[in-house]
């Protein structure tokens, strides 16, 4: 009887459908909400990417790779240099059913943003809720926090993203490390990725084209808990610049967490299902924190090393 009361009395305990982390019960109702972030020279390093619950990784143009960071439970006052939109970055927005804040897009994303009923957050439409800095050149000046977006997502009474998170387990950091170090070769070697797995924080320290990856508003280091590469078809469009990736369908994943890695499928079944992870058809559930998840265009790209 004592152990039904224990049980009665215990407070609910609610996590985030974007991270798993603990939050209120009220953070598990927030938007979740999209940024385009860029990755050129000129872009580093960028703010707010730390704060990230979600990060998509792939290359935009001409070997420069973009990211798009999603958040629901933080609130970062300073976020960019925001970039433009391009069609697949918006299908892994409408996986979490998260409105899309850009600065313009690729002729085509613009197009499939409406055709497809994206939210829509363009800085074109909505100016003044974006800023640009003097310490940088347009185009890579352009800024917003998530109190400015989400006045945007109430005045189209955007309250709320119905998705599927990913599914979740306990932390289990490995006693032998088997993926002490990853690799991936995305494009030239300013964009190329380095993990190095932490085991004080059990997550991933994060450099990329050589030097360690910092946060611009307090210069701290990126590691995200999860670290997952999705192996799929790319190609560079027919004007020779932009880039097409197959997002919808399956393909191998890799998935890092707790120093080890399991190579299993991703599966995104339509334009407005979320990605599922699997291992010999089993779920593959991740660790709560920040994932980061990088779109490669083959098995070649990625290696590790215990």
């Amino acid at each position: 009887q004592k152990a039904e009361q224990a049980a009665a009395a215990a407070p609910t305990v609610y996590y985030s459908p974007l991270t798993g982390n603990v939050v209120t019960q009220t953070e598990t109702k927030n938007t979740v909400t999209a940024v385009m972030i860029e990755n050129s020279d000129f872009a580093r390093p960028q703010a707010g990417l730390r704060e990230a619950g979600v990060v998509f990784e792939a290359i935009a143009e001409a070997g420069i790779t973009r990211f798009m960071a999603l958040y629901q439970e933080a609130k970062p006052k300073n976020i960019g240099p925001i970039r433009s939109a391009r069609p697949y970055y918006a299908l892994w927005a409408l996986g979490f059913d998260a409105p899309y804040a850009h600065v313009g897009g690729s002729p085509e994303a613009l197009g499939n943003i409406k055709q497809w009923h994206v939210k829509d957050m363009n800085q074109f439409a909505y100016g003044s809720y974006y800023h640009r800095i003097s310490s940088r050149e347009a185009p890579h000046n352009v800024y917003t926090s998530i109190d400015k977006l989400a006045a945007i997502e109430r005045l189209n009474n955007w309250k709320t993203s119905n998705f599927t998170g990913f599914a979740r387990k306990k932390p289990d950091p490995a006693k032998t490390p088997t993926a002490s170090t990853i690799d991936f070769h995305i494009s030239s070697s300013d964009f190329f990725v380095h993990y190095k797995y932490d085991p004080t924080s059990n997550s991933y320290l994060r450099w990329e084209g050589g030097a360690p990856h910092t946060d611009a508003t307090t210069g701290k280091r990126l590691h995200p808990n999860v670290v997952i590469g999705l192996v799929m078809p790319y190609k560079v469009e027919s004007d020779g610049y932009h880039s097409a990736y197959n997002t919808l369908g399956s393909g191998k994943a890799y998935v890092f967490q707790d120093g080890k890695v399991t190579i299993g499928t991703w599966h995104k079944s339509g334009r407005s299902t979320n990605f599922t992870f699997t291992d010999a058809g089993n779920p593959i559930k991740l660790n709560p924190g920040q994932t980061w998840i990088t779109a490669l265009g083959s098995s070649g790209n990625v290696s590790y090393k215990p």
